[in-house]
């Protein structure tokens, strides 16, 4: 299984994620962040399935850019999976005229730009020989964590981001033997655990004690860490010495086998 960390800054210090988009295997993405942006066209047009984690902005922000950029009329179009709060977000406060184009109206008046797919937690879909399957994390608005198991190789990776405290995810993790990779948020320092907990968000110890619920060690890549405070928290993460931590860098492919 590959994993592309899509980076979503420019200029000199180009290697940022502030925006979150991972994605599988050249086909599905995990959130939109940036996915508008991802450079050649040519990568967007393969993207066939879009997966949202929850209706925050980091994670949407790029998704009508998006569907405008792989648009041609016909029958075929990319399917955008979340929560019925996540699609109803969507509509209401993205594809309304206002803020962007109403391509879900426009879709049911012509060739389609969009399919909207509906999630519901520990229900797995399977596309483009994967299975994925959404579980409810602990975060200020409802919002999915995602198992992704390629089919064919039985290889497993988790998606874990904006989160804070949380036990149902690692309940699954324990009970999935292909799990090779795991990406975990940690967005503030330990410093700014009163921000952390009010905005359901983790810190190194937090993080540290997340990992310390999976029943074996697994390589974990730390993603989410706000710009601000990049330096501080990798920092403190590093005191820790947590076995298999790495640092995610955006702008490279993983490969899991």
């Amino acid at each position: 299984m590959k994993v592309h960390i899509v980076p979503s800054s420019v200029g000199e210090s180009s290697r940022h994620q502030i925006l979150a988009t991972f994605i599988v295997n050249d086909s599905v993405a995990i959130d939109a962040g940036v996915l508008g942006l991802l450079s050649p066209l040519e990568a967007q047009r393969r993207v066939r399935h879009v997966f949202l984690s929850h209706s925050h902005l980091d994670h949407l922000a790029t998704l009508p850019i998006f569907i405008d950029n792989v648009y041609v009329p016909g029958p075929d179009c990319p399917s955008v999976w979340g929560s019925p709060q996540v699609l109803e977000t969507l509509q209401r406060d993205f594809f309304n005229d206002r803020l962007w184009p109403d391509m879900i109206r426009l879709s049911g008046e012509g060739f389609p730009f969009l399919r909207l797919e509906t999630l519901s937690a520990e229900q797995p879909v399977e596309v483009e020989g994967l299975r994925i399957t959404p579980i409810e994390l602990e975060h200020v608005v409802p919002a999915f964590g995602f198992l992704v198991e390629e089919l064919a190789t039985k290889v497993a990776v988790l998606f874990v981001s904006d989160t804070g405290p949380t036990e149902r995810i690692w309940e699954v993790a324990n009970q999935t033997p292909g799990l090779q990779g795991i990406f975990l948020e940690a967005s503030f320092p330990n410093s700014m655990r009163w921000l952390a907990d009010k905005a359901a968000h983790l810190t190194p110890e937090l993080f540290r004690d997340e990992l310390a619920k999976l029943k074996r060690p697994v390589p974990t890549h730390v993603i989410h860490v706000k710009l601000a405070f990049e330096a501080q928290i990798f920092d403190e993460l590093r005191a820790l010495q947590l076995p298999n931590l790495v640092v995610a860098e955006p702008g490279t492919t993983l490969k899991f086998v």
